[in-house]
């Protein structure tokens, strides 16, 4: 039960019509060939569909894996299916990709290749220490995990605090002084999700099933998008 995404931004907005226009009907082929396995690999998007200001789809990507069986290496085709959606929000054009951080990042580039013909017209999309330090105070009563990097300490690279009562500690402003917050985790008032959220805007959800996808970019989109810069 968990579900794990990340939050990019495109670096000048577009608006989802064009989007939609520019991903439509998008399929690629490849031709495999190794030790008598012979496989044609896709790249397709699919099951675009836009709702208000925002746009959903699938991205979905064949590879090949290395399977040891009976003393041999054999290649198999395998297929990444990930959801995601476009989303306008006061100027902003968000990416949200339903996939862990490397997943995520990668097709988050091949979508920057699709819309801008290069990589880096989607980049990711940040929070602040500050802004995090917020989200943490606002939901402090369930904050359960802190992270610090950027520690000032000799010798010390990240300082961490996991706990039921961290706001009453004197350790979290203490080591507030000494890095900056990296990531947090706690408990969703408003919609009583156990969220994990880190500066470069990865969000897990920990207690959503993993079907409910939906559900996650619903978040996401009200929750995480206004902490972004």
């Amino acid at each position: 039960m968990v579900v794990a995404g990340k939050i990019f931004k495109l670096s000048e907005p577009l608006p989802i019509d064009g989007i939609a226009s520019a991903l439509d009907g998008h399929r690629t082929e490849e031709e495999y060939e190794e030790g008598g396995y012979k496989f044609t690999l896709v790249t397709e998007v699919v099951g675009l569909v836009p709702k208000g200001n925002m746009l959903r789809g699938v991205y979905s990507h064949d590879h090949v894996m290395q399977v040891f069986h009976r003393g041999k290496v054999i290649p198999q085709p395998h297929t990444v299916e990930a959801v995601f959606s476009f989303a306008e929000s006061k100027g902003t054009t968000f990416l949200t990709v339903v996939e862990k951080k490397r997943v995520a990042n990668f097709i988050a580039n091949k979508l920057s290749e699709l819309l801008f013909e290069k990589v880096g017209g989607i980049v990711e999309a940040r929070i602040s220490p500050e802004t995090l330090r917020e989200f943490h105070l606002k939901n402090s009563e369930d904050t359960k995990i802190t992270f610090f990097d950027n520690v000032d300490i000799p010798n010390v690279n990240k300082l961490s605090l996991y706990g039921p009562d961290l706001v009453n500690t004197s350790l979290f402003e203490e080591y507030g002084k000494h890095g900056d917050l990296w990531y947090v985790v706690a408990r969703s008032k408003e919609y009583g999700y156990v969220v994990g959220i880190t500066r470069d805007a990865s969000v897990t959800i920990f207690n959503l099933p993993e079907t409910d996808k939906e559900k996650y970019m619903e978040y996401t989109a009200k929750q995480i998008h206004p902490l972004t810069t």
